[in-house]
C-alpha cells in the first residue's frame, strides 16, 4: 500500500514538472504538483486513503528535511556573518505576516464553508 500512495505522490510531482515543462510559468513545479494534488483530493479524483499513510509520515518528519538546507548555510557562513541583523529582521517581519495572513484566510474560511470539518471518505 506504501508504494501506491508514493506513486500517486510521485504522479503529481511528474504532472508539476510537465505543466512547468510545457507552459514555462514561473512557479515551482513541486507546488504545482500540491495543487493538483490538492485538486484531485477536493473533486475525489484521488481519495484520502490513497495518500494518507505516506503524507502523514512525511509530516511528522517535516524538520527531517530542513536538515540539508541548514547543513548548506553552515557552508556559507562567511557570505551571511555580516549580514544577521538583517536576517533576523527580516525573518521576524516574515513570520509575522505569514501569521496574521494565515489568521485572516482562516477566519474568512470559517465564515463561509460549514462548521463540520472535512470529511475523511
Amino acid at each position: 500500500m506504501v508504494i501506491l500512495q508514493l506513486a500517486v505522490l510521485f504522479t503529481f510531482l511528474a504532472a508539476g514538472e510537465l505543466v512547468v515543462w510545457l507552459t514555462g510559468v514561473p512557479v515551482p513545479s513541486s507546488i504545482i504538483g500540491m495543487l493538483l494534488l490538492t485538486l484531485a483530493l477536493k473533486l475525489r479524483i484521488v481519495r484520502l486513503r490513497h495518500v494518507e499513510g505516506v503524507a502523514d509520515f512525511l509530516v511528522s518528519n517535516l524538520g527531517f528535511f530542513f536538515v540539508p538546507a541548514g547543513v548548506a548555510l553552515m557552508g556559507c557562513f562567511d557570505l551571511v556573518e555580516g549580514q544577521w541583523g538583517a536576517v533576523i529582521a527580516a525573518s521576524a517581519v516574515s513570520t509575522v505576516i505569514v501569521i496574521a495572513v494565515t489568521g485572516l484566510i482562516h477566519q474568512f474560511s470559517r465564515k463561509i464553508m460549514p462548521h463540520n470539518g472535512f470529511s475523511r471518505k
